[in-house]
């Protein structure tokens, strides 16, 4: 039996449906959601793949952002493959412009709130990721997630450690070639340890999801020393999120793009990966 408050609801409900235009709670359609991980896992891995795979995990995101682009007529409807390659990029740098970002705020790597705004009454954004505020950590700059990574990754590996290049730092330093110059990248000193030890703070690194390599002066015109890259920071700048992509593609960050030399860890892991597990 429908008990008597029950049936006044409902006829309420119908009736502010009628009168108001106001659909009743039976008629509404959730939206799809998009996964902003997932989003910026493909977004930094696929423009560097050899072929137009799709990153797992991240294609019915990529596709529903894709339809979006293509909605606004910034991206063919051919390209709406699930697949965040260097087109997919350049469309999303592009409605980035049209936001009035520039620079580094328009790279194609998705933001929280430019991912919303295309998402307007297509989507819903799920598992949003923030680099959080600017801070100063150890005499460096860098943001909020990145000093999050930066302390966990200490506490792994059992001591601090110096910050001798920190983020936003455009133009900082040529032989970075311009990683620094938005947020997640930090280059760590390395003075006094030796090989395992370095090779030891790369992987605590790594574990907490940093794409870390260590830098020999064998390799470019610089000493020893860890370069880290906080993989999925979404203020990365392009030649950051490059490196990320390598990392999980197997390369080692530099522009050979050779194997990689670090720790393997496994799995390859995300700050937000990590913290969900630990």
């Amino acid at each position: 039996m429908v008990k008597p408050f029950t049936r006044i609801a409902v006829a309420l409900a119908v009736v502010s449906a009628a009168v108001f235009g106001v659909p009743a709670a039976a008629d509404v359609t959730a939206l799809p959601t998009v996964d902003m991980e997932a989003v910026l896992k493909a977004a930094q891995i696929d423009p560097r793949r050899a072929d137009s795979a799709i990153t797992p995990g991240s294609g019915p995101s990529v596709r529903l952002v894709e339809r979006a682009l293509s909605a606004k007529g910034l991206l063919a409807a051919s390209y709406v493959d699930g697949h965040f390659g260097t087109r997919t990029i350049d469309a999303y740098a592009a409605y980035q412009r049209s936001l009035g970002y520039t620079g580094i705020d328009a790279s194609g790597l998705p933001g929280q709130t430019s991912l919303r705004q295309l998402g307007d009454q297509r989507y819903t954004v799920v598992r949003p990721v923030s680099a959080g505020s600017k801070v100063t950590y150890h005499g460096a700059l860098m943001n909020s997630r990145t000093k999050a990574m930066l302390v966990e990754a200490e506490r792994l590996f059992g001591a601090q450690v110096g910050v001798t290049q920190g983020s936003y730092n455009p133009g900082g330093t040529p032989a970075s070639a311009g990683t620094h110059d938005g947020g997640g990248a930090i280059d760590l000193s390395v003075s006094g340890m030796t090989a395992t030890t370095r090779t030891n703070l790369a992987r605590s690194l790594r574990r907490v999801g940093f794409a870390a390599w260590v830098r020999t002066p064998a390799q470019g015109d610089w000493g020893y020393h860890i370069h880290a890259v906080a993989i999925a920071d979404p203020d990365q700048s392009t030649g950051a999120y490059h490196q990320s992509g390598d990392y999980y593609l197997g390369f080692n960050g530099l522009a050979n793009r050779g194997p990689d030399d670090g720790p393997s860890v496994s799995p390859k892991v995300t700050w937000e990966e990590y913290q969900r597990a630990n």
